[in-house]
């Protein structure tokens, strides 16, 4: 079962980047990469070139994302949306979601993060 990677867009705390790097798991944040400033959809197809699921709190731009996506039948490696959370919140959800996921089982999924409490 691959580890899934994630890519987390510039409205997410690049700190969780770091602390997830520091557990074992594959994670980069977009001001790591010099990507702040494209656009959502960039931001999407960057990650999904790179078998990444992308976390936001940028939830309604990305939930049309997902949705056009869809329509167009384009893939992409998953969608992870979460409402803004304290740090510590915010980490252990995440934490939950990786270790219950593979890169396979969020393959054009469309995840809320308030489902990993």
């Amino acid at each position: 079962m691959p580890a899934v990677s994630l890519y987390l867009d510039e409205d997410v705390r690049v700190l969780l980047a770091e602390v997830l790097r520091s557990r074992g798991h594959s994670a980069t944040h977009a001001l790591e990469v010099g990507r702040c400033g494209k656009s959502d959809e960039e931001q999407l197809i960057y990650a999904a070139r790179r078998k990444m699921a992308i976390l936001t709190h940028n939830v309604r731009d990305f939930a049309v994302l997902d949705k056009s996506h869809r329509l167009q039948n384009k893939n992409h490696s998953g969608i992870i949306l979460s409402g803004q959370l304290p740090f510590h919140e915010l980490l252990k959800r995440v934490s939950k979601l990786l270790s219950t996921h593979s890169v396979d089982t969020l393959r054009n999924k469309l995840i809320w993060l308030s489902d990993y409490k």
